[in-house]
């Protein structure tokens, strides 16, 4: 069986593609700068995190404890309760609505409270000790107590 002009062509083709191919490839080996040695394939992190060619200065070395390095999230101190209540004055209060705002002694800031967070009852311009409570709209107040 004959072969066809076309497949001749294809069969010309796919032999210059793999002699191109074979050429490039001597052509980067013959180009190829000596690149492949260990030192210059090795990289050092400077003080400051960056990576770099050249080897860290060993004046600059700092020796770390192993004792010293904590892995997940750091033992929280036992919190002090009374270091929660707070002061404050009951700038706004109203009882058919069941709801109000404090402002805090220390910090200035107005903290809302709710009717069910009472001890006992508040009117506008009562000091009062309170705790803080983080609710999905921000700070809320609880524990809200008269000071005698």
């Amino acid at each position: 069986m004959a072969e066809t002009w076309n497949k001749k062509e294809r069969e010309k083709k796919k032999q210059q593609a793999k002699k191109e191919k074979a050429e490039r490839k001597q052509e980067r080996k013959e180009h190829a700068k000596d690149g492949n040695n260990l030192d210059d394939m090795i990289a050092y992190l400077d003080e400051n995190g960056n990576l770099s060619s050249k080897p860290p200065d060993p004046r600059k070395k700092i020796t770390v404890n192993v004792e010293d390095i904590e892995i997940g999230v750091p033992k929280q101190e036992a919190i002090n309760p009374e270091d929660l209540i707070r002061k404050g004055t009951v700038t706004f209060f109203n009882d058919a609505k069941g709801y109000g705002f404090i402002k805090d002694q220390d910090s200035q800031e107005s903290i809302f409270v709710h009717i069910n967070s009472l001890t006992e009852a508040i009117k506008e311009h009562n000091k009062v000790t309170f705790e803080l409570e983080m609710g999905p709209k921000g700070a809320n107040a609880v524990n809200v107590k008269l000071v005698g």
